[in-house]
């Protein structure tokens, strides 16, 4: 019997580190599942304050969304098609978050490059990225660019493209995962689940 619960409580403790592990690769990645809560992290704002993550969600139905950074292209092609689409999701509801390991200082850059007017956070240190269960090895070719982008502060992980749908108590309602960066979800499709979810 106590080899049992050994073996439970070993297996508990590794399901909840496996969460702030960086993974190997983006295929290797466990992300919190529908149903889970969003950790309470502190991030940076675009100016640089410190931003209590559940103090934002609590104000209403979130999109919540993680991309790589600025330098992204495909990224950059996504933060643009939701600020295209903010005004049907602010319609039905809900606000738009978006979440990189970005400094402070490159969110406002990235903000005026893709014309967007939702909330940019920087989370250079990858705590909410790596608790997410998103965070991944980055390969060497990207981990100069990450440096820089990060002001030094990240030179190692990645996050794995994703969006979640998350409630005012910090609840996952949806989510979409993708560990090719090319393929992110379409905003016709995320403002049908949203409409979905009302």
């Amino acid at each position: 019997m106590k080899k049992l619960l050994f073996i439970f409580l070993a297996t508990l403790t590794w399901a909840a580190n496996a969460q702030n592990m960086i993974a190997k690769s983006a295929t290797d990645i466990t992300p919190l599942l529908i149903g889970e809560k969003i950790p309470n992290l502190t991030l940076k704002s675009s100016d640089n304050t410190d931003v209590q993550i559940s103090d934002l969600l609590k104000k209403k139905k979130t999109v919540l969304v993680f991309y790589r950074g600025g330098w992204c292209p495909y990224c950059n092609m996504h933060l643009q098609a939701l600020a295209e689409a903010e005004k049907q999701v602010l319609d039905l509801g809900y606000q738009i978050i978006a979440v990189s390991p970005d400094s402070a200082e490159n969110l406002k850059m990235t903000a005026e490059k893709d014309k967007v007017k939702y909330t940019l956070l920087s989370d250079s240190k990858g705590e909410l990225i790596k608790a997410m269960g998103i965070a991944f090895e980055a390969p060497e070719n990207y981990k100069s660019v990450i440096n820089v982008n990060s002001n030094g502060m990240n030179t190692s992980f990645l996050p794995v493209p994703s969006v979640f749908v998350v409630n005012p108590q910090s609840d996952i309602l949806f989510e979409y995962v993708s560990p090719d960066f090319k393929h992110r979800i379409t905003t016709e499709l995320l403002v049908s689940v949203l409409k979905n979810l009302k």
